[in-house]
């Protein structure tokens, strides 16, 4: 870890201790754990559904790789192997990358997700634009637990840096999906995008964050992400605090401890933090969004904390762990969050994409803890 890194944890540190402790409510039934296998298990089956529902098919019998379900499962699927003792990946975890890979070799005859024939224009340029990001992140994320880059990842990579803007508004960024669905295919979703481009870049294995060829594009994605640090919301202002953490180099010191401070004061008194509270969302149907804490906004916040460099001796993360310990549910193995744009039917398919991914997020804080 470089010097000016461990200057800026020992800022946040500092700022941290002099805060008032929160007054979190008692748990009102403490659990002894969570069940990790009970998560897997739900993981993969939403995996293996969504790898055979008809709306997620596309061209060359693959798949959306969506930000709710695909995505978050491939990043936190493996990280369940060592706790559950496996000895390689589940079935639909080698469907999923295979899937992905499977894009990336074929990226110049595969269709984009939403082509501008049938959805309207600029949604070719936004579908690329995402895949792209997405793609690379998950073989990033994939190669690091062998500490070697593979070939695919370095095309996916390829693919990602060939659409970066060089200009305008979104210089440094890349057209994402904007179907005004928050939190992740919204006008202000470039950051989200941003951010993961920068995860992949950081958890790449090999040192690929040094690659003198990418330096001048990542000089690029940096100003892009510390640009948009102080105005856009929290959401995404926690998602480029997670992107600081592998990179370093896209915040200043006085704009992680500004995202850390205000994450830390959007916590619920139980302990948990609430998606809704995370950004200006308001739902089209006119229903109340849901206020309560919830697994989705919970785990991430939790997550990015401990990249942070937050440790289990802070109450404000030990409280956010214990919120995720207790609110699995025991029966289902998931964690519930509801969605932040209309009201849906959370025991339906389209109704547990939320869950999806508070699921994921859930189970890398905890795994991330141990």
């Amino acid at each position: 870890m470089n010097a000016r890194r461990i200057g800026v944890l020992a800022a946040v540190s500092l700022a941290l201790a002099d805060r008032p402790q929160p007054q979190l409510q008692p748990a009102t039934s403490l659990s002894p754990g969570w069940n990790a296998h009970a998560a897997a298990s739900y993981l993969d089956g939403r995996m293996t559904w969504w790898l055979s529902w008809r709306n997620a098919a596309r061209d060359h019998e693959t798949s959306c790789i969506s930000c709710h379900t695909a995505v978050p499962y491939l990043l936190a699927r493996p990280t369940l192997r060592a706790t559950l003792a496996e000895q390689e990946p589940s079935a639909p975890e080698r469907r999923a990358f295979d899937n992905v890979v499977k894009r990336v070799r074929l990226w110049k005859d595969v269709d984009p997700f939403y082509p501008d024939q049938t959805v309207g224009i600029p949604k070719t340029s936004e579908s690329r634009g995402t895949e792209s990001v997405l793609n690379a992140l998950v073989l990033a994320r994939r190669d690091a637990e062998s500490g070697t880059l593979s070939d695919d990842a370095h095309q996916a990579f390829a693919n990602m840096w060939a659409l970066q803007f060089r200009t305008g508004d979104l210089k440094g960024a890349w057209a994402w999906l904007n179907f005004h669905l928050e939190p992740w295919e919204s006008t202000a979703s470039p950051y989200f995008g941003a951010s993961l481009a920068a995860i992949a870049i950081g958890v790449a294995p090999g040192g690929y964050a040094s690659n003198p060829d990418i330096q001048d594009r990542l000089k690029l994605l940096g100003d892009f992400l510390r640009g948009g640090a102080d105005t856009t919301h929290l959401f995404n202002r926690i998602m480029i605090l997670w992107a600081a953490t592998q990179v370093p180099a896209v915040l200043t010191a006085d704009q992680r401890l500004s995202i850390t401070e205000a994450a830390l004061a959007a916590q619920h008194e139980d302990g948990g933090w609430s998606t809704s509270s995370l950004g200006p969302f308001r739902r089209v149907d006119a229903t109340a969004p849901d206020s309560k804490s919830d697994g989705y906004a919970t785990g991430l916040v939790v997550l990015v904390l401990q990249q942070a460099g937050m440790t289990r001796a802070d109450v404000h993360l030990k409280g956010g762990l214990d919120w995720l310990v207790q609110h699995q549910d025991a029966a289902a193995g998931m964690w519930i969050a509801s969605s932040v744009n209309k009201a849906r039917n959370l025991s339906t398919d389209v109704g547990k994409f939320m869950s999806d991914a508070a699921t994921a997020y859930a189970v890398m804080a905890l795994t991330q803890a141990r």
